[in-house]
This record gives C-alpha cells, sequence and structure tokens, in this order.
C-alpha cells in the first residue's frame, strides 16, 4: 500500500502520542523506558498539534497514521503559547520529582517543568520541527515528502528560516537532514542545530 501525507485532525492525536513514544529513543521504540507512556508526547509532540494544527501534517498508510511533521512558525510566541496554554496543566498533573529521582519519566516531567527554552543561538531561524516516522515508514521517501510539505507552508507563510536540533548519536537522522538540504548551525554537547533559509 501507499502512503498518503494529510493534514492533521484532533483524532489523530492518540497516534501522535504513540508514533512519538514508538520513535523516542533516536528513532528507536521508547516504550520499555517510561511508565507513563504519554511523556514524550506531552513535550514533543501534542502541543504543536493542540495550538498550531495548520502546521501538523500526518503520514498515513490505509487512513492509519505512520509519521507526522510538525512545529511552530515562531518558536518565542510558542513558548510563550505553551506557558499559558499547555504547560500549566501538566504541572499540577505531574508534580516536580525529587532530586534524587533519575528515571526517563522523572527527566521529562522536570522538562514540563521548565518548559521550553528559547535558544540565543537560533534567533535568526524563528520556526522550528520535530518529524518522527515509524520504522516501517522509514526509506521509502516518505520524510523527504513531509520536509518539503512543512517547509512549503512556511514559504506560503513568509517564514524567513527553520531550525531543528537531534541527538549527536542519531547518525541516520543527520545525515537525513544534511542531505534535504538543511545545514549545521551549531554543535553542542549532547545535540546538533540545523537551519535553512526559506527565502
Amino acid at each position: 500500500m501507499t502512503f498518503a501525507i494529510r493534514s492533521y485532525h484532533p483524532s489523530d492525536l492518540p497516534s501522535l502520542y504513540r508514533i512519538c513514544l514508538r520513535t523516542g529513543k533516536n528513532g528507536a521504540d521508547a516504550s520499555p523506558l517510561y511508565h507513563d507512556p504519554d511523556l514524550l508526547g506531552h513535550y514533543y509532540a501534542a502541543p504543536y498539534a493542540v495550538l498550531e494544527a495548520d502546521l501538523c501534517f500526518v503520514l498515513t498508510q490505509a487512513g492509519t497514521p505512520h509519521g507526522y511533521i510538525l512545529g511552530t512558525r515562531n518558536s518565542v510566541a510558542f513558548h510563550n503559547h505553551c506557558e499559558q496554554e499547555w504547560f500549566p496543566c501538566l504541572r499540577k498533573r505531574y508534580p516536580l520529582p525529587r532530586a534524587k529521582e533519575v528515571s526517563p519519566d522523572a527527566q521529562l516531567i522536570r522538562l514540563l517543568h521548565e518548559g521550553y527554552a528559547v535558544n540565543p543561538d537560533l534567533m535568526a531561524y524563528p520556526a522550528h520541527l520535530h518529524i518522527d516516522l515509524l520504522p516501517e515508514a522509514q526509506g521509502k521517501g516518505c520524510g523527504y515528502t513531509l520536509i518539503h510539505t512543512f517547509l512549503e507552508r512556511l514559504r506560503v507563510l513568509s517564514v524567513p528560516a527553520v531550525h531543528l536540533e537531534v541527538g549527536i548519536d542519531n547518525f541516520r537522522a543527520i545525515q537525513f537532514y544534511e542531505r534535504v538540504g538543511f545545514h549545521r548551525i551549531k554543535e553542542y554537547e549532547e545535540s546538533i542545530a540545523f537551519g535553512m533559509q526559506l527565502v
């Protein structure tokens, strides 16, 4: 069967959570790592789909989601929006863990309490994105098509540039982003920031 890309629909949200978890370990399944399977999605997927649905696209096969691309046109505005509309409820639901707790769940809960930090190194690239594909959708050109769809939407919105960050050990993703035209902005201890000018 062939894959298709369509705009996000609110009924896709559970699938976004599932895909985020199944790709949350540098593209591999992170399910065994987390006691609460929703934590990754709470931070890396759902707020984008809920708050900027027009920038969320879903990859489907026979109607079932197998991947997505989502993001924001303005990282600073998105940060502020999440502080008002997304994180307060989650912070009440997930109390801050004790300092000695170092589980993956505890680390994600701390991120929920920290919120999104706007990286000053990336201010010239106001938009950012996340893309995840299940293994059965990888290696078929779907990632390239999702990226193209997202970038064209940003161009329609007159967004000047976009960035993303990838784990420094995620070699397959690094090669993919370089192949589709992103350039390295800066390397950090655990990640690499990539960017692309759109105008």
